[in-house]
This record gives structure tokens, C-alpha cells and sequence, in this order.
């Protein structure tokens, strides 16, 4: 196995502005973990990165992150020490200790826990995660396209009230059975999911997007170090597309179930001046419709960025007034699969719409 490279504060400050943009909209704002993570760091506590090809096909990897509305993530922060507690109640129930940790999902907060948890455990990150972005359900994700099992899932909450979810029937009702017990605690929760095998690593996520990550991080720094525009810049490089560019005109969002569930309506400045477009979300952003008509939907990446800054705006955190860029992102092909469809399509969310990529070519 090839040496894990040590993460750095530069990687973090990355990390944070990278993922919290494919997180479109959901997974959390990473800020305050990155303080935390700036803190463990301060205290000689250094997490290396792990290469997903590098994995033995038996190692065991724990693969954790926060469950919850965004929105309630904000006041009742889960620490290092919750989630590093998700992995040692799996590790008494299996009997075994954990190779590695891995990442839930890419996309904002989930981005820095597995990074908090091995800060505490000194064990290694792997540089792959089970979404590409950031998906509200945990039938969402590249192990349930994969039709890996489900269970056993550790949950504990900020006052260590801890469950251990033995087994289940799918990964629907795994779902259906966290969600409610992470409404009993407060619609936050510290999770780790079902152990993956290092094969199952290599076979069953989407790659490197860790450093994906810290990649748009880096081409959003450095463009606002040239005073260049970071939008732009982020398209060029990640093959992304310009969908709309406008002033913030209502936000109407509630918590409900676990979920941060809304629409927000945009309307359109210099070219786009006269139109409208309308975001709705669930945790995430799911499909936008510019004048009544379907431009975008899951699972392509959809992004509100602000357009001077190119900071991603979170549904959590969409306010009137706010000047954006909307833009859409690749989805991974595994994702864009017919079976990926059935997971994470716009059907997958209750919309009666065919998926059609705005990458494709085709207006809908």
C-alpha cells in the first residue's frame, strides 16, 4: 500500500470552499468544522489522504457523516468527538478495528468529518466518497446503486444518546428508520454507516473526489487572487455550465422530517433581465425551471453561487436581495446510469419528469 500524503491547512481552506460548492445547496456550510479542524490541526493532529486504489480489497473502512437538516446543523453542531464515537460503537459491535474512514458524501459539512474523526483516531482518509455531491437520502448513494447492504448503522447525538441499527430490510428502510430516530434527537445526528470492504471502496464510490474538492478550492482562490471572476473560472475548469444569473425575490423553506424543504424564486439581472427561475430543494437543490419550464434537474450538479465571490449559497442560507449565479456541474456517470436514475433521478424525488442532462445537448 502507497503512502497516505499528510492533509495540510491549505488542503482545509480548499476542502471547505470546494465542497461546500458540490454540496449544491445541501450537506451543511463547512465553516465551523473548518475552525475545528484549524484547531486540531494547531495541536499537532495531522490526517493523511488516502489513495482509494491503494486499499487492501480486505481492509475495513468506516464510512461516516452527519445526518440532519441543514438548517438545524447551523445551532446543534456535531463535534470530533460525536462523530469519532460513531466509529467505536461500530467497531464494539463488529468486533473489529477499522482500516480507514471514508467519506459519506462530498458535499459541504460531510467533507470534514471523516477528516475530524481520524483526527482523534489517527486513521487515514480515503479520498473517495458515496455521492459526488450531496444527496438527502440514504438510498441516494453509490452503494445503494450498487445494491450493497444497508446495515449495521451507528447513530449518536450531541448528548451521546446512541442507536445501533443491526439490520434492515433495504436501503429504504434504513433510511425511513435513521430519519425518524434523527428527528428524535433533534433532526441532527452523527452517523456511521454500514463498513465497506476496500474492495468495495474501489468498486462502489465515486474516486478521488476529495481532491476534487480541494481542486475547485484552489481555482476559486486563485482567481479572486487575480481578481479574476471565480464563476467563470470554476466552469472552465470542472466543464460546468452558466444557467442563470439574477437577484434572490422570495425563499420560502420549512424543516420537516429530517428535512430542509423549499423553493426559492430568482429573478434575472443584465441578460437575463425579464425572466424568472424557480430552485426547489430538499436539503439539496433538485430541479429549476426558468419561466414555468424545466431547465435543470438531479442528479446534475446544481449550484447557487454568489457572482463576485463565487462562494456556494446554501439552501439554508439563501437571503433576498442576494446577487447568484446558478450553474450546473457534471453528475459522475455512475450516478447518470439507468440504475443510478431509479436512486437519484428527478422520479427519486417525487417530480414526474424524465431526466434529460443539460450537458447533452437537448433543450427540454
Amino acid at each position: 500500500m502507497a503512502k497516505p500524503r499528510p492533509m495540510t491547512d491549505a488542503d482545509y481552506e480548499a476542502l471547505a470552499l470546494g465542497a461546500w460548492i458540490l454540496g449544491t445547496g445541501g450537506g451543511g456550510d463547512p465553516y465551523h468544522s473548518l475552525l475545528e479542524m484549524r484547531t486540531l490541526a494547531r495541536e499537532g493532529r495531522t490526517v493523511w489522504l488516502l489513495d482509494p486504489l491503494d486499499l487492501e480489497d480486505d481492509a475495513l473502512v468506516a464510512v461516516v457523516g452527519q445526518m440532519g437538516a441543514p438548517l438545524v446543523i447551523q445551532e446543534k453542531m456535531t463535534d470530533a468527538h460525536v462523530m469519532a464515537e460513531t466509529i467505536r460503537l461500530m467497531e464494539r459491535h463488529l468486533g473489529r478495528r477499522f482500516t480507514a474512514i471514508a467519506l459519506w458524501e462530498i458535499g459541504g459539512n460531510n467533507a470534514f468529518q471523516p477528516f475530524l474523526a481520524a483526527a482523534l483516531l489517527d486513521l487515514p482518509v480515503v479520498d473517495a466518497d458515496a455521492m459526488g455531491r450531496a444527496f438527502p437520502q440514504a438510498d441516494m448513494t453509490t452503494f445503494a446503486i450498487c445494491d450493497l447492504p444497508s446495515y449495521p448503522w451507528t447513530m449518536v447525538d450531541i448528548r451521546r444518546n446512541t442507536i445501533v441499527f443491526v439490520e434492515a430490510e433495504d436501503w429504504y428502510w434504513m433510511e425511513r428508520m435513521t430519519r425518524k430516530a434523527c428527528t428524535v434527537f433533534g433532526s441532527v445526528a452523527a452517523t456511521c454507516k454500514a463498513p465497506r470492504t476496500g474492495r468495495e471502496i474501489k468498486e462502489c464510490t465515486i474516486l478521488h473526489t476529495v481532491s476534487k474538492a480541494i481542486r475547485i478550492g484552489h481555482v476559486v482562490q486563485h482567481a479572486r487572487a487575480r481578481h479574476g471572476d471565480p464563476v467563470a473560472a470554476l466552469l472552465a475548469s470542472e466543464g460546468g455550465l452558466r444557467l442563470f444569473h439574477g437577484k434572490v425575490t422570495d425563499v420560502y423553506r420549512r424543516t420537516t422530517e429530517g428535512y430542509l424543504r423549499g423553493s426559492a424564486e430568482i429573478e434575472g439581472l443584465q441578460e437575463d433581465r425579464g425572466s424568472t427561475f424557480v430552485l426547489d430543494f430538499q436539503n439539496e437543490f433538485v430541479i429549476g425551471r426558468q419561466d414555468g419550464t424545466v431547465r435543470v434537474t438531479a442528479p446534475d450538479l446544481i449550484c447557487v453561487l454568489d457572482s463576485v465571490s463565487g462562494d456556494a449559497i446554501g439552501t439554508e442560507t439563501l437571503r433576498y436581495g442576494q446577487r447568484v449565479t446558478v450553474v450546473a456541474l457534471p453528475a459522475p456517470p455512475l450516478l447518470v446510469s439507468e440504475k443510478g436514475l431509479q436512486h437519484v433521478g428527478p422520479r427519486a424525488f417525487g417530480y414526474d419528469v424524465n431526466f434529460r442532462s443539460v450537458f447533452d445537448g437537448a433543450a427540454w
